[in-house]
């Protein structure tokens, strides 16, 4: 495999790293020179113990290639659709795009959407944790519905995002990137949307219906140099009726991520980095002793497993539709972001018609509350 990646930041990094762990030739394009420098003489060697000089460094500018198999973009979300667009023109079999996908303005997303359509070309959205072997074990979990019906399903990822500028010490803090606003795809309803899509993808596999309701309570930060959401609690129904929350925020220390799904007859709780290096599962029945099962593991082992996962539905197509980060899933992903700002920003409760294609005109108000009459329109 002959990969080029967009992005020579932390991201492109990983994503480096682990697809050399796949033995696949690579080369990082970045329009920052001194980022590829920084890649080559810092983060690379430091992160993975030395540099490897394998790996091609090409200014934006510079031709390195005629083809590409792979085409992973590690940018940030206000130019991933125009890098996308333009990989599948490239001819890439594959494209694989940093969440979140895309601002939430959802602009081009449709057109995105048909362009992989017509061309064959298999659309990945980093969303990570979703193809963990952890969150392997619970989609297991639910085909065997070991837990009857279920009845709620809860999903938080709080994480302060001082370990995002850890590991990009060349930015000051979120003013300085896309991070700190909100229209740009960062704050805590884009940054760490892995909340809302593993919430998905628990649905889709318990054959629960997509989110067609949600319900949205945000902090926005505002300043002359700043607009983003700090905290982002959203409720949402399926279209089978089953509510759930998902709480994301980029303030909690220590960071908590987890999942629980409750049914009539049990429970299966989720947990990235319950302790230092391992993530878990625990099972059981309402009353009664809990199965547990840690998985170990260091942060370029996500991306390991994610470069493997996508070789293997390469390989199979027919496991495309099913892909917990396949375009479809990240698309969906993408409604309820935005979506559940609609809802935050006009104090409503917001409904997504999926039939209508990925844009804004697949949102309507169920209720919305005039603030000065204190009354629902």
């Amino acid at each position: 495999m002959k990969v080029k990646i967009y992005g020579a930041g932390s991201i492109g990094n990983h994503l480096t790293h682990a697809s050399r762990r796949m033995g696949w030739s690579v080369d990082i394009f970045d329009v920052d020179k001194e980022a590829l420098i920084r890649t080559k003489n810092d983060i690379y060697p430091t992160r993975y113990g030395e540099w490897d000089s394998e790996i091609g460094l090409y200014h934006t500018s510079e031709v390195a290639s005629s083809s590409y198999d792979f085409i992973i973009i590690g940018t940030p979300p206000d130019s991933h659709i125009d890098l996308a667009r333009s990989a599948i023109k490239e001819g890439a079999k594959i494209v694989l795009i940093e969440k979140p996908l895309c601002t939430p303005d959802l602009s081009g997303a449709q057109e995105l959407y048909d362009e992989a359509q017509e061309a064959g070309c298999m659309v990945f959205i980093g969303y990570d944790h979703a193809i963990s072997k952890s969150a392997s074990l619970v989609y297991d979990q639910l085909k065997d519905n070991i837990i009857g019906e279920i009845e709620t399903l809860d999903v938080e990822f709080r994480e302060f995002w001082g370990g995002i500028f850890k590991a990009h010490p060349w930015l000051d803090g979120p003013s300085d990137s896309y991070l700190g606003f909100w229209k740009r795809g960062g704050g805590s309803c884009g940054e760490h949307s892995h909340a809302i899509n593993l919430f998905q993808n628990f649905t889709y596999v318990a054959n629960l219906g997509k989110i067609v309701e949600v319900s949205a309570i945000m902090n926005y930060v505002e300043s002359a140099d700043l607009n983003y959401d700090s905290n982002c609690l959203m409720s949402f129904r399926t279209s089978k009726n089953v509510i759930g929350r998902v709480v994301q925020d980029v303030v909690t220390q220590p960071t908590r991520k987890w999942a629980r799904i409750q049914g009539k007859d049990g429970f299966i709780e989720w947990c990235c980095g319950n302790k230092p290096g391992f993530d878990s599962v625990s099972n059981g029945q309402n009353t009664g002793k809990a199965n547990f099962y840690e998985f170990s593991k260091a942060r370029p082992d996500d991306f390991f497993e994610e470069m493997k996962h996508i070789e293997m539905v390469f390989n199979n197509k027919s496991f495309y539709e099913d892909s917990p980060i396949s375009l479809d899933k990240g698309l969906e992903t993408m409604m309820v972001i935005a979506a559940s700002h609609i809802s935050a920003k006009n104090n409503c409760t917001v409904s997504i018609d999926y039939s209508k294609g990925y844009k804004n005109s697949a949102f309507t108000f169920v209720n919305k509350i005039d603030k000065d009459k204190n009354e629902t329109v």
